[in-house]
């Protein structure tokens, strides 16, 4: 169900004093849970909610040839797969465009900054590489299933671990993990979505802020620093709004980083 043109007028009325409906400051995110290991059958999985928001990621690897552009290094793919039961707007079928940008979104998240180490994923420089698949599932859509969807996929990777490679048959042995972690930086890259209502920013929006909001903008940082920048909406972000933003977000990455902390452990 849509969020009702009234609902979005009090929610803009509200963010003019300052306020949001569950009494967040506009810069706090919410409640964060994670929650590794709940997938046997994946390399690497983990269940993310941010609030009534949850998400579901897996990781899976293959033996595949390599990118014509990059033949030492390993491939990436990120898939998402916005489901029924997240939310009645979501139908079955083919990836609608919802889906495809928020896996590109996240893609570049992860890409830009580097977290994954591909070189070390060669194992024949231009015939062979491990390429390494982000699957995200909804699983309940509250709002900001962007940021609650990188997290998952960068701590997924985090605890991921390559299966057996069996060199003389050349095939995987699936089910069979070896020891070895997939090789990624040790601090995770993290996606902060700031949403323009009227002229308000916040973070993690709920469902009916999502719906109210302009425009959005992901930026992707690692170690605090901006890697990726994501524009989203068709509204438009002034030079002074964006330098706002900019002065803001050390102290929201900060915060946002202690609530994950003690799950990185």
């Amino acid at each position: 169900m849509e969020t009702s043109r009234l609902t979005s007028q009090r929610i803009r009325e509200y963010l003019r004093e300052g306020k949001r409906f569950d009494e967040r400051a506009l810069d706090e995110f919410r409640e964060i849970s994670i929650e590794t290991g709940i997938s046997k059958n994946a390399e690497g999985s983990c269940r993310v909610k941010f609030g009534k928001t949850e998400v579901i990621v897996g990781v899976k690897m293959d033996v595949a040839t390599p990118y014509p552009d990059s033949p030492n290094k390993g491939n990436l793919i990120v898939n998402a797969e916005l489901l029924p039961l997240s939310s009645p707007r979501f139908e079955t079928g083919p990836p609608k465009f919802p889906a495809i940008e928020l896996g590109r979104v996240i893609d570049r998240v992860i890409r830009e900054s580097k977290f994954i180490e591909l070189e070390k994923l060669c194992i024949k420089e231009g015939e062979k590489v491990w390429s390494v698949f982000v699957d995200i599932y909804s699983i309940n859509d509250d709002g900001n299933l962007l940021d609650a969807a990188a997290l998952g996929a960068v701590i997924a990777l985090k605890n991921a671990r390559i299966p057996k490679w069996d060199e003389k048959e050349e095939k995987v042995s699936y089910g069979e993990l070896t020891k070895k972690k997939l090789p990624v930086k040790k601090e995770i890259p993290l996606s902060i979505t700031f949403y323009k209502i009227g002229e308000k920013f916040v973070v993690d929006p709920t469902k009916e802020e999502e719906d109210s909001a302009d425009l959005r903008i992901t930026l992707g940082s690692y170690k605090g620093s901006i890697s990726s920048i994501q524009k989203g909406g068709e509204k438009s972000l002034s030079v002074n709004e964006f330098y706002a933003l900019l002065d803001s977000y050390k102290e929201i990455w900060e915060r946002l980083f202690k609530k994950i902390e003690k799950f990185l452990k």
